[in-house]
């Protein structure tokens, strides 16, 4: 089977594709074959070594993935050869075979091609858990999602239709931010020419209800100056590369709110929760309330162009690699 390796940590272009024995299936696992692994921007930040966390070198980069299970452990019973399923993993799914703990391995969600089922867990485990859980949102209010072309941001923008705000979409392009329309926002900010605390405020009237900011950087302070009263700033993730630091006195005088969402290392902990959480979003697709993007697609070969993409931020919506 191919896998992508990274060998050292640095540019993208350093990849290689390579050749490798099939991995045995061991007991309690199942072995997937893969048909679509899912390619985003935290991918990118890993080979680089500009991750957060760093894994032991070589590794294997990719997040997620959907395909088939073809073999089964001594022990399973959960899973039956031939099932479509989908896995996240922290890193190894840039292959074209993977052994997993079979409770791992997720169903696939019936009305989902496997491209789709390979890119939706991460962004909409996600946003389900930041607006679902970390905060209670009500129909009506207002919420400002930075980054909304992205992978992640879009699928705010899906969720919180879904749940009746109404969604402003900020990003830095038009096809991002036509996909966003296409998605459910109700108006969008042109972050490369707009002023984003004003342009927020005046599109909710007076100051947004909450903040999604899978992004940092340079955004983060006019964001939360966006905020109305008792707004909530939700902390997803640092895209732009740089952590931001907020003049409290904003969060003071405002009576504002800043709220972490680390779906990751909440899940970690609360696998059931977790499974419930994941069941709630799986069935909220089957009954077409949410629509994952359907993905740029990448031959498996071309593992540094599609990471490439996502670094320089080139991709609207999601991409995979298609073995």
């Amino acid at each position: 089977m191919r896998v992508v390796s990274c060998q050292a940590f640095g540019p993208v272009r350093d990849l290689v594709v390579e050749e490798r024995p099939s991995p045995p299936v061991t007991p309690g696992c199942v072995k997937v074959a893969v048909r679509a692994t899912g390619v985003n921007f935290v991918d990118g930040l890993m080979v680089q070594g500009l991750y957060q966390a760093k894994p032991s070198l070589p590794f294997v980069p990719g997040g997620e993935l959907a395909g088939v299970v073809t073999e089964l452990g001594d022990g399973v019973t959960s899973h039956q050869v031939g099932d479509r399923v989908c896995v996240i993993m922290p890193s190894g799914c840039f292959a074209e075979e993977v052994v997993v703990f079979a409770p791992m391995a997720m169903r696939s969600p019936s009305t989902l091609t496997d491209a789709q089922a390979a890119t939706f867990v991460q962004s909409y485990g996600t946003s389900w858990f930041a607006l679902t859980n970390r905060v209670r949102t009500s129909p009506g209010q207002s919420l400002l999602v930075l980054g909304a072309g992205g992978g992640v941001g879009l699928a705010a923008v899906d969720i919180g239709r879904s749940l009746g705000l109404r969604v402003i979409a900020a990003a830095s392009s038009a096809d991002k931010r036509e996909l966003a329309l296409q998605y459910g926002a109700e108006s969008v900010i042109d972050t490369t020419t707009e002023d984003l605390k004003t342009r927020a405020r005046e599109l909710s009237g007076g100051g947004v209800d909450y903040v999604y900011d899978p992004v940092g950087g340079a955004l983060a302070e006019p964001a939360v100056r966006a905020l109305a009263d008792d707004g909530q700033y939700l902390v997803v993730g640092f895209a732009a590369g740089d952590i931001p630091r907020l003049p409290l006195n904003l969060v003071l005088l405002g009576n504002r709110r800043i709220v972490g969402v680390n779906w990751g290392g909440w899940f970690m902990k609360h696998l059931e929760q977790n499974a419930v959480l994941l069941a709630e979003v799986t069935a909220a697709i089957e009954r077409g309330e949410l629509h994952p993007v359907a993905p740029t697609e990448y031959p498996f070969a071309d593992a540094v162009r599609a990471l490439e993409d996502q670094v320089q931020r080139r991709v609207a919506g999601k991409a995979v690699l298609v073995p």
